[in-house]
């Protein structure tokens, strides 16, 4: 699904725009965002390892005993490693649009052609029979480098780059590369891209693309990936584009609301 919004002209309906922020900013998320499953339930299947975990001794190589803590229940290793290999393949493969539904269609297709032959049966019996198991130490120890790794990303390295839009005005500024550019609002077409299934609404929870086009003199494109809470930011951005910098929001009129 997308969106596109452009300034309005002077010849559409009009409307008084309500509480209009000052400013606003884009950040560009990496995929790792999306790897936050990993690292929740491995902290929670951490916390159930503890609490209900047995404590098992064992002998190395070198004859030093070693005790480890492991949750008797075979099923959370399963889980946990299916969590991990389905955000692996939702974060390297891009199912949108159409594609999306086609793939649903193809795996309600096979689910129904399993039934048909009467395979469901010795599948999950062998699904049942699968153990693995992980002890306290892997969760707690993998959970927290994915977490740091993820927070460092999201909270501090994504923030170096973003594009700020102010009255008429937008900025795109990199803190370690090509410095600070500003570009005129006027006929700029904004775009948003969220037609991901699994990365923007399963992973992202309301993530989206935002594809930025400026006009005049200075042309230039920009796509803006896993931005957050991209409904909103677009409904400000739409508001932003319609001023002029000496324009302020009691006094500026936009399209689109009732008369």
């Amino acid at each position: 699904m997308s969106t596109v919004l452009t300034q309005q002209s002077a010849g559409e309906v009009l409307a008084p725009i309500g509480a209009t922020p000052k400013a606003i900013r884009l950040y560009s998320h990496s995929p790792i965002f999306y790897w936050w499953p990993v690292w929740a339930v491995g902290f929670v299947f951490a916390l159930l390892t503890y609490a209900q975990g047995v404590t098992f001794n064992y002998t190395d190589t070198e004859g030093a005993i070693h005790a480890v803590r492991i949750h008797p229940n075979k099923s959370i290793g399963v889980v946990f490693t299916f969590v991990f290999f389905l955000v692996i393949m939702m974060t390297h493969f891009s199912v949108r649009g159409g594609a999306s539904l086609t793939f649903i269609a193809f795996g309600t297709a096979l689910a129904l052609f399993l039934a048909y032959m009467g395979w469901w049966n010795p599948i999950l019996v062998a699904l049942g029979d699968l153990a693995i198991f992980m002890n306290l130490g892997f969760y707690v120890l993998f959970s927290t480098a994915i977490f740091a790794v993820w927070a460092s990303s999201v909270l501090f390295f994504d923030r170096f780059t973003y594009w700020e839009f102010r009255p008429g005005q937008m900025i795109y500024k990199s803190v370690l590369g090509d410095g600070e550019q500003s570009f005129d609002t006027h006929g700029m077409v904004v775009e948003k891209k969220q037609d991901d299934l699994f990365r923007h609404y399963i992973l992202g929870l309301g993530t989206g693309d935002i594809h930025l086009m400026t006009t005049g003199a200075r042309r230039a494109e920009f796509t803006v990936v896993n931005v957050l809470f991209v409904g909103s930011k677009l409904e400000a951005i739409q508001q932003l584009v319609a001023l002029k910098p000496d324009h302020t929001p009691d006094t500026v009129l936009t399209a689109g609301g009732p008369v």
